[in-house]
């Protein structure tokens, strides 16, 4: 599969995502290129903009088994992975999965679980595979998880270890609409909800396509370095205590060559590192006591740093330039 050809698949799943969820195109692009770059994805944003919907759309518009998991503080591990029943016509225990075997899971509301029902999902999400009485059992691809979660709410909730964040490819925030995009909401759910009738547009077979290709997208040793200069420099910030880990440096690598190719590139370019910078490191960053006193944020540390760095020309896009004033 090429770069036009991921372009045009993506592009099927943008737009029936936005049947449902209107104008948050730059959100759902940066969710398929982390979906298309095998990483998993954290909605966090205030209740009422639709974080649900957006999961349950992305799901919807992909023919790949789904399941979704309301966290509550009583939610156990077994139910998430699975539990071994007896059986007395055998005489024996019969494992009986759990929603984390299916292909995409929607963990709603995860920051209410408690924190030994969240790590349930650690060697899933990070080795796409269970561990149970003594077995381990390989989930089928392509293995996305979503996870929601509100950040005003305090009372009843467990915020997420430093170890889990890191496992969420992305944070993603939708934000409010504007006042035309909630009127033209207004207008689509007059007669119905448009999820109910949302058909799958792709197969698991061309996500599972898309993922190999990107891994062809090409990047220029300067934009290599130029991710490296990112991160690296993450962890000297006068502000973090706890900077972005190796596995920031090769999530901002994949999902530059998945954005890339989303746009129809078979090359990355320093801009696709940019838009993919506040998204992969804002969550990873621990700021300073001192530093979050003074009210600064992981978010504000992130525009430091790609601010900072040189941005590099690489040799495709000097020949695109040559080739322009020519």
């Amino acid at each position: 599969m090429s770069a036009p050809d991921v372009a045009g698949t993506a592009g099927r799943i943008i737009a029936n995502i936005e049947k449902v969820v209107i104008g948050k195109r730059a959100q759902i692009t940066l969710a398929v290129a982390a979906y298309f770059s095998e990483g998993h994805i954290l909605l966090e944003d205030v209740p009422g903009v639709a974080k649900t919907m957006f999961a349950r759309a992305l799901a919807r518009s992909v023919g790949c088994t789904f399941k979704r998991l309301q966290c509550t503080p009583d939610l156990l591990p077994t139910d998430v992975t699975g539990v071994s029943v007896f059986n007395q016509k055998s005489g024996e225990f019969e494992f009986r999965p759990g929603p984390v075997f299916a292909q995409t899971l929607l963990a709603d509301e995860i920051n209410r679980a408690t924190p030994r029902t969240q790590a349930a999902l650690l060697e899933a999400m990070g080795e796409r595979r269970v561990s149970a009485d003594g077995q381990t059992y390989v989930l089928k691809p392509p293995f996305l998880v979503i996870a929601t979660q509100n950040p005003v709410d305090q009372e009843g909730t467990f915020p997420l270890p430093e170890a889990q964040l890191d496992r969420f490819l992305v944070r993603l925030s939708l934000g409010y609409p504007s006042l035309e995009e909630e009127g033209k909401m207004l207008t689509r759910l007059q007669m119905g909800h448009p999820i109910d009738d949302l058909k799958a547009v792709v197969s698991a077979e061309d996500v599972l396509a898309c993922q190999e290709a990107i891994r062809e997208v090409h990047v220029d040793d300067k934009v290599k370095r130029y991710i490296l200069e990112i991160v690296h420099s993450s962890r000297q910030h006068e502000d973090v205590m706890l900077g972005g880990s190796p596995r920031a440096s090769i999530a901002l690598f994949r999902t530059a060559q998945a954005l890339a190719a989303v746009t129809g590139r078979d090359f990355a370019l320093p801009d696709d590192v940019k838009k993919m910078a506040h998204p992969i490191l804002a969550h990873r960053l621990i700021l300073k006591p001192e530093s979050r006193l003074r009210k600064r944020t992981a978010s504000a540390v992130v525009k430091d740093l790609v601010e900072d760095a040189k941005v590099p020309i690489t040799d495709k896009q000097k020949a695109a330039s040559e080739d322009y004033f020519s």
